[in-house]
């Protein structure tokens, strides 16, 4: 196993002892990659690039990881109370995605052999979410392979808190992104779901656990399929991103949350007792105006929403039980990373008074950060 402090971590000999010649397989395949506790290999701290803006907060290094693993992203509490965290390292897809386990203050293999995409011969996790059968279930982005919907919702099988076979339970999304079970319906957003009068659309969707339990569901592109809840259009500003709804959570009373990755909009979506959507209202935010929105997390105890504003290397705080003010819980300029010092943020996970944060470092055009590079880090920051 690997430890996390006091120095920063390096998985450069573990990505080479365990990944070489693991090769990612077809769908429907099993895929048990889960490994053997290795030495660690840790390397100096270097000094942080210089902010071209003013710091906020105190971000610290929670992982440093290799160009093996150059874009972590999606964050999942499993039932025994490890995280595993998704790889699809979209930054340079040479390298197979995988998934990870962070176990107390280290990080160890989850599955190295997921099964690819049959057509663009890429598997590519986003974010992920345990079901109330137990099983861990994932979104897949293959939209940077293909803009033909071949992104999918993977189900993984887990068994005495060890991954199984790996196989597809809903195929034909443009953009698979955010997943969240609320009782047994799985609610996904799909950040590219164009209609044929919106080529700026997305959606969320929702799937019960037991049609997902009687095979493959197929959607139908480019149409109200009966799946979709809500749809939305983004707003193209100048960073040219056409990408809707991205991150997804619900608060105290059960009321929806997305927001727009493409122009920041938050919307809260309140659902009838069948799940139906009864009323999707743009949330009037207190404070800064957030232009950029990829996934978030609700505290249910407190209904403070955390979110990450990817563009301006920022997690910022709505407070919905305060008229939803905004304020910044921390930001700095363009970096990389090091020190723990927040590059791209884009997904958060809250334990405890933990907040876990993925640096996905892949930058849009008139982003704060403006290149994917070494080193490739986590972030945590723990709360008052």
């Amino acid at each position: 196993m690997l430890p996390l402090t006091p120095k920063p971590l390096c998985l450069g000999a573990l990505a080479a002892a365990l990944l070489t010649g693991c090769n990612q397989q077809k769908d429907h395949a099993a895929a048990t990659g889960a490994a053997a506790d290795s030495t660690s290999v840790t390397s100096p701290a270097g000094p942080a690039p210089t902010d071209t803006v003013a710091k906020v907060g105190n971000p610290q290094l929670l992982f440093t990881l290799d160009d093996a693993h150059n874009t972590p992203d999606g964050l999942a509490l499993a039932p025994n109370g490890h995280l595993i965290l998704s790889v699809p390292n979209l930054a340079d897809n040479t390298q197979p995605a995988v998934l990870m386990e962070i176990v107390g203050d280290s990080l160890r293999p989850y599955l190295t052999n997921l099964p690819v995409e049959p057509t663009t011969k890429k598997a590519a996790p986003m974010d992920l979410a345990f079901g109330p059968d137990g099983n861990l279930y994932y979104a897949e982005n293959q939209y940077e392979n293909s803009k033909d919907y071949k992104s999918r919702l993977m189900r993984v099988t887990v068994t005495n808190g060890k991954p199984g076979k790996v196989e597809t339970v809903v195929d034909g999304f443009g953009l698979a992104n955010a997943v969240v079970w609320k009782g047994n319906t799985i609610y996904v957003t799909d950040s590219q779901w164009d209609l044929p009068a919106n080529d700026k659309g997305s959606a969320i969707m929702r799937f019960k656990l037991a049609e997902l339990q009687r095979g493959p569901v197929h959607l139908k592109p480019k149409t109200m399929d009966p799946h979709v809840l809500t749809t939305f259009t983004t707003t193209v500003n100048e960073t040219g991103v056409d990408n809707g709804a991205d991150g997804l959570d619900y608060d105290s009373q059960g009321r929806f949350y997305t927001g727009s990755f493409g122009d920041g909009t938050l919307y809260r979506l309140t659902l009838k007792p069948d799940g139906a959507l009864d009323k999707k209202e743009v949330l009037t935010t207190g404070g800064k105006r957030i232009p950029c929105v990829d996934g978030l997390i609700v505290d249910r105890n407190t209904d403070k929403l955390y979110l990450c504003n990817s563009r301006e290397n920022a997690i910022e705080i709505v407070d919905l039980k305060n008229n939803n003010q905004v304020t910044t819980l921390a930001k700095n300029g363009d970096t990389d990373g090091t020190g723990g010092l927040l590059d791209q943020p884009a997904e958060v996970l809250l334990k405890g008074n933990r907040l876990y944060i993925s640096d996905f470092d892949k930058p849009e055009k008139n982003f704060v950060n403006k290149k994917s590079d070494a080193p490739h880090t986590m972030s945590y920051i723990d709360l008052p």
